[in-house]
């Protein structure tokens, strides 16, 4: 007989460095033909940074995505990012580019107001175009502007940017410390089907809701929470790294079993965006943060359809089964001895 359950679980993780300063470091310059050159030592490894610093350097300097140039990134010539991990790539190095593409806009528009008789306040950008607020004439493209600070008034457009996160270590003595200066939160609903007959367990459906800041691509930041739920997914009922005396038993994929397609449940995001209020830039990450609380939701959702609680991870067949049969030793009424 089948049975379902629903499980929630609740996480919580530190973004960047632990306990130990983190920074990161931009240099921009505004570029012939409007674009916007970005240097820094940020590595892509598939999450899509790249995508959301052009972004943030986009809407900064208001030009467009297309228009943002991402310079070599090593880091001999470039300055320094650290290290793609510890969900700090969009945190560190976003706050970086937005911290150096205001210095860099800050310098231009004092530039066009000088050159327009304007105050710098009043000149705006959007989208590759340049104008004065309030103004029918006074209006020309990113390309052109740049072209008359480079070629009539020999300007050159340049900014840099370093944020830094502070943390502090434990105390020896009172072990107080602040690990993490921006924390992620989350929290997750997990609906599953348990063949009390098998032991097999069918993950029906995921609710994900996280704490992520201000959002610079919504899709990107779903496709980061999926991405995590079927990770953890896998944790939970199916990845087992078995070994005999030392000796690995599990020597391949074809034993060390992955969640497939066809194992993917419905996954539904939510994100909370309330902009994290201690960073220029109010965003935050997800990446490391949407896997912790999905095995726990499982593990909390099998108990609510079978009755058992396992505290050994995968929650495979045979360890459900297991749990099932302990279950029913126990419950089963004392046999009276003649």
């Amino acid at each position: 007989m089948k049975h379902r359950g629903r499980g929630v679980a609740c996480g919580w993780y530190g973004i960047a460095r632990t306990a130990a300063m983190d920074r990161a470091a931009v240099w921009v310059e505004l570029d012939d033909g409007g674009t916007v050159k970005v240097a820094t030592g940020v590595t892509e490894i598939g999450e899509g940074v790249l995508t959301g610093l052009c972004q943030i350097a986009a809407q900064e300097m208001g030009v467009r995505p297309q228009d943002i140039v991402l310079g070599d990134n090593d880091t001999a010539r470039v300055p320094e990012a650290a290290h793609a991990g510890a969900t700090r790539m969009t945190y560190m190095i976003g706050n970086a580019v937005a911290i150096a593409c205001r210095e860099a806009f800050g310098k231009f528009r004092h530039a066009m107001g000088a050159y327009w008789s304007v105050s710098p306040d009043s000149v705006r950008a959007f989208a590759g175009a340049v104008w004065v607020e309030g103004s029918s004439t006074q209006r020309v493209s990113m390309a052109h502007a740049v072209h008359v600070l480079k070629k009539e008034r020999g300007i050159v457009v340049v900014g840099s940017g370093l944020f830094t996160s502070q943390h502090t270590p434990l105390h020896p003595e009172t072990g107080v410390a602040t690990p993490w200066q921006s924390y992620v939160f989350g929290a997750q609903i997990a609906e599953v089907e348990v063949d009390d007959d098998t032991g097999e367990v069918q993950v029906l459906g995921v609710w994900a809701a996280h704490d992520v800041g201000r959002v610079v691509n919504p899709q990107q930041v779903e496709g980061q929470i999926e991405g995590g739920v079927v990770m953890a997914l896998g944790h939970a009922l199916m990845e087992d790294y078995i070994q005999i005396d030392g000796k690995t038993t599990t020597p391949g994929f074809a034993k060390y079993i992955l969640p497939t397609a066809l194992d993917v449940p419905t996954i539904t995001s939510v994100l909370i965006t309330e902009p994290d209020p201690k960073t220029p830039l109010g965003v935050k990450g997800i990446g490391e943060p949407a896997i912790t609380p999905t095995a726990a939701a499982i593990v909390n959702a099998i108990h609510d359809a079978v009755g058992v609680r396992l505290t050994r991870l995968p929650a495979t067949p045979e360890r459900v089964m297991a749990a099932l049969r302990e279950k029913r030793v126990v419950s089963a009424p004392l046999q009276r001895v003649a």
